[in-house]
């Protein structure tokens, strides 16, 4: 196990991209130490941030976090990546493959891109979490996101592929939706499902609704009983919201419309 520990407060933001065991891999703790992580003209190297420990090992552990540490995780393809505090922007950017786990609290952003492995944050995530940054055609795109804590608004916005976890959510929860699935334990804030074309939201329990979203009963489907079995090998705490009748809606009818909410009935 690789072990980057962090020396004390940042002097600017850093940018993690390229910091993954398999980079570290084939390099001298010498080496690492002068790679470029800084975001200004300062210069900094990963070697003035952290003390440095390489085994060569596919998995990395960061002790010690900070809101400064962007985009950990970001070109992760294979391996593990272990963040023993917080971290900043665009946690797992577009990663691949693989694990990243967060003991703390993330930034904007979480997941944004993601395309394979699994995100786990144990503490709360910002706004955008799985969501699409700008410019960008989509949000999460294949990957599995576990927020334990709550997420903010915009939670899953644009979001193409894979699977959100949450212990609750803010405003505009599914916004932008294209497909994919989020479940979210707690509740959700006002206008979940804000134009979005496809996908599943599923909650306790929600804000005000968008009058583009009709209710359609409590229907028994196959679907969700497959999706709470898939969520009870994952250990995940939402797998109990699906055990019991769920009110559903169809939306948002301003848009393509064949997205559904569901909710505690």
């Amino acid at each position: 196990m690789s072990t980057l520990r962090l020396r004390g407060d940042l002097p600017e933001r850093v940018d993690l991209l390229n910091i993954t065991p398999l980079a570290l891999s084939g390099l001298s703790e010498a080496e690492a130490g002068r790679l470029a992580i800084g975001t200004s003209r300062r210069g900094l190297t990963l070697g003035d941030a952290f003390d440095i420990s390489l085994d060569g090992s596919d998995s990395l552990v960061i002790e010690g976090g900070s809101s400064r540490l962007d985009r950990v995780g970001a070109a992760l393809s294979q391996g593990s990546i272990r963040v023993e505090g917080d971290v900043g922007q665009r946690l797992g950017e577009g990663m691949a493959a693989g694990t990243l786990t967060v003991t703390g609290s993330a930034g904007p952003y979480a997941g944004t891109g993601a395309t394979g492995g699994t995100i786990t944050v144990e503490g709360d995530a910002g706004d955008h979490a799985g969501g699409a940054v700008y410019a960008a055609k989509a949000g999460l795109d294949g990957a599995t996101l576990v927020i334990k804590g709550a997420a903010g608004d915009g939670l899953g916005d644009r979001m193409r592929r894979g699977i959100i976890l949450a212990g609750s959510a803010g405003t505009y929860a599914g916004s932008r939706m294209i497909a994919g699935t989020i479940v979210v334990s707690g509740a959700l804030g006002d206008h979940p499902g804000y134009g979005m074309r496809r996908g599943t939201l599923i909650a306790g329990s929600h804000g005000a609704l968008l009058p583009t979203f009709v209710e359609t009963g409590t229907p028994d489907l196959v679907f969700v009983r497959l999706l709470a079995q898939s969520l009870k090998r994952l250990g995940a705490a939402q797998a109990g919201l699906l055990g019991g009748t769920l009110r559903r809606y169809s939306g948002d009818l301003a848009t393509l419309g064949k997205g559904e909410l569901f909710v505690t009935a």
